[in-house]
């Protein structure tokens, strides 16, 4: 008896059969997207190595600091309202409506075939990298303080309007037929049109151009590009929402675009008596992933590697040109991520006829250019008044002393290495932040 009553109450418990025509609960599309948002978190701390590599010794953690930070600034907001401003049901095409504010009313709710708040997990990890990646831009010698002030207001006012545009049903991008699979213009080209004016705003690094500024540490910019390319299996094949065909076809153009990318950035490297680095390598590879982003569903497997080698020569060359973009954009965020993520987006549309997505080719293209030129504008002339804002109530640069010594001390009391381990050959300068 007690077995047959554990029995019928199990059978009590099960679910509803679904609505007929309706999509329901799918335990495999679940379990992809739980791993794929774990995935695409990843990335922030492979950013933070990737940064912390290129930079001053003396300046690791607080390189770091900025990409780590970013989880705890976005991950709160993003909670409270970016989430429903971005894809809240109810809104308009510019807007999302409020009934998630705080991430509520999702009890039961899907998205597509997984729970919603699986999707809003996932599409918190993307908002956290996007204000991730524009730290690059201004490591060294920004107020840590500022830079998170900044990251706040930029991830409410700028990053969820525009994913709104672009991913929601309701956006007007979105209904205009813009072609963005996971991010190519809401976070690749605003973040890295914003970093280039944030470095324009806050003015060059003390000596530059002409005082060198390498690397410290390689093996850590391999190991970030590593996990960044790991990571980005998540974000860019998680963007499918399901375990599907759709998803195959993204991790496997995500796979060769960047390889693609990797080798053409060692080949300009290499032309004359050049040679192939360590951090060319990172870098081509990084950018292939930047380029293929908005397209990673939208192109066959070979169009992949067109779309990598032709994103990988574009930033190349803006890197060559760097001094006479007006800005120290200390880490190349602009010509990484703002470059090779228009090129992308406009590639995308040139390409998308190869699995048939899209609209015609002509039309394709006036499409992305329009989605382009808009996130350019509002991206670049957004991130200005905020970072005036901003300086209205902090300032957004520290001292020359701090800047020479280093940021680590100054910001956050700790140093990533002692003197004989990281090689501090500058003078250490204490002081608040």
């Amino acid at each position: 008896m007690p077995l047959l009553v554990l029995l019928g109450g199990a059978a009590l418990a099960q679910p509803a059969p679904p609505t007929p025509g309706v999509p329901g609960l799918n335990a495999g599309d679940t379990a992809w997207m739980l791993v794929a948002a774990s995935l695409v978190l990843l990335m922030t701390p492979g950013l933070a190595l990737f940064y912390g590599g290129l930079t001053r010794a003396p300046s690791v953690l607080n390189t770091m600091m900025m990409s780590v930070a970013s989880t705890g600034v976005v991950g709160v907001l993003w909670t409270l309202a970016g989430y429903t401003l971005a894809f809240g049901p109810g809104g308009n095409a510019l807007i999302g409506g409020l009934s998630n504010l705080g991430l509520g009313g999702m009890t039961d709710a899907l998205t597509g075939t997984v729970p919603t708040s699986v999707f809003a997990a996932f599409q918190a990890m993307f908002a956290i990298i996007a204000l991730a990646l524009i730290s690059g831009a201004v490591v060294g010698r920004m107020r840590f303080g500022a830079f998170l002030l900044f990251g706040g207001l930029w991830s409410l006012l700028i990053y969820a309007p525009l994913a709104h545009w672009v991913w929601s049903a309701d956006g007007w991008l979105y209904k205009s037929g813009t072609l963005d699979f996971a991010g190519g213009t809401v976070i690749h080209i605003a973040a890295g049109v914003s970093a280039l004016v944030a470095a324009a705003v806050l003015g060059p690094r003390l000596g530059y151009p002409r005082a060198a500024h390498v690397p410290h540490n390689v093996p850590f910019v391999l190991l970030g590009a590593g996990l960044l390319h790991f990571g980005w299996m998540g974000f860019n094949a998680g963007s499918a929402l399901a375990a599907n065909q759709t998803a195959a076809l993204a991790l496997l153009t995500t796979l060769v675009a960047p390889a693609a990318a990797l080798l053409t950035w060692l080949a300009w490297e290499s032309r004359g008596t050049g040679k192939p680095t360590a951090v060319g390598a990172a870098t081509g590879l990084v950018v292939g992933l930047v380029a293929i982003t908005p397209a990673c569903a939208f192109v066959t497997p070979w169009a992949a590697t067109v779309i990598g080698g032709l994103g990988a020569t574009a930033s190349f060359w803006t890197v060559q040109v760097k001094p006479r973009l007006g800005a120290d954009d200390a880490l190349d965020v602009f010509a990484c991520h703002g470059v090779a993520g228009i090129v992308g987006a406009l590639l995308t549309g040139a390409l998308a006829w190869t699995t048939g997505s899209g609209g015609p080719v002509g039309g394709q293209l006036v499409i992305q250019l329009v989605s382009v030129a808009v996130s350019v504008l509002y991206t670049g002339l957004g991130s200005f008044v905020l970072l005036k804002l901003v300086s209205l109530v902090l300032p957004l640069r520290v001292t020359a002393r701090q800047e020479v010594g280093g940021m680590d001390l100054s910001a956050h009391s700790e140093q990533g290495y002692t003197e004989q381990e990281g090689g501090l050959s500058a003078p250490v300068f204490v002081g608040g932040d």
